[in-house]
C-alpha cells in the first residue's frame, strides 16, 4: 500500500499522538548485549551505532545520553516520496523554538522533541493541522520555489 504524497492531505490528517515514556539517543560500538525488543531505532554511522531506547533501559545498561526526549507519531500514512511534510512541521516547531529529530518509518513520521516541550510541540502540530489551508500550501510552494540554491 502506497502512502499519501499530497502535502495538504498529509498536514490536514497528520494526527500527532504523544507516545508514553522518555526516550534517549545513545551511541554504541556493538549490537552485542542489546535487547532488540527494547531498541526502537538502530542506525549505522561510521562512528558507531545510534540507537533510540527508553531512558529506563539506557540507565539499566549504563549507557550515556545527553538529552531526554518525548516521541510524537504522526498517524497519517505518508509516502517515503512525499515532499514538504517534514519542512512544514519542523518549521512550525522551529518558529516556537522547539528542536526536533525526525525519523521516517515506512508508514509514519516520528518526531522526537525535548521531553519538557512535548505537550507544546503536540499542540503546535495540532494547530498546524487544523489551520492548514490549501492557500498556505500554495504559498509554501511559492516560497520554496523562489529559494533555489
Amino acid at each position: 500500500m502506497n502512502g499519501e504524497k499530497n502535502l495538504g492531505v498529509l498536514i490536514k490528517n497528520m494526527q500527532p499522538v504523544l507516545n508514553e515514556g522518555e526516550y534517549v539517543f545513545c551511541s554504541v560500538l556493538s549490537k552485542k548485549n542489546l535487547d532488540f525488543d527494547k531498541v526502537f531505532l538502530l542506525f549505522k554511522e561510521k562512528e558507531g551505532l545510534t540507537i533510540v531506547i527508553t531512558k529506563e533501559y539506557a540507565d539499566k545498561k549504563g549507557l550515556e545520553y545527553t538529552s531526554i526526549f518525548a516521541w510524537i507519531t504522526l498517524h497519517v500514512h505518508s509516502s517515503l516520496d512525499a515532499v514538504g511534510l517534514t519542512a512544514a512541521f519542523s518549521t512550525a516547531l522551529a518558529e516556537n523554538n522547539i528542536s526536533c529529530n525526525v525519523i521516517a518509518g515506512f508508514y509514519h513520521d516520528h518526531i522526537f522533541v525535548q521531553n519538557d516541550t512535548a505537550q507544546k510541540a503536540k499542540d503546535i502540530l495540532l494547530k498546524l493541522s487544523s489551520e492548514y489551508s490549501w492557500s498556505m500550501g500554495f504559498q509554501l510552494g511559492i516560497k520554496n520555489k523562489n529559494k533555489k540554491l
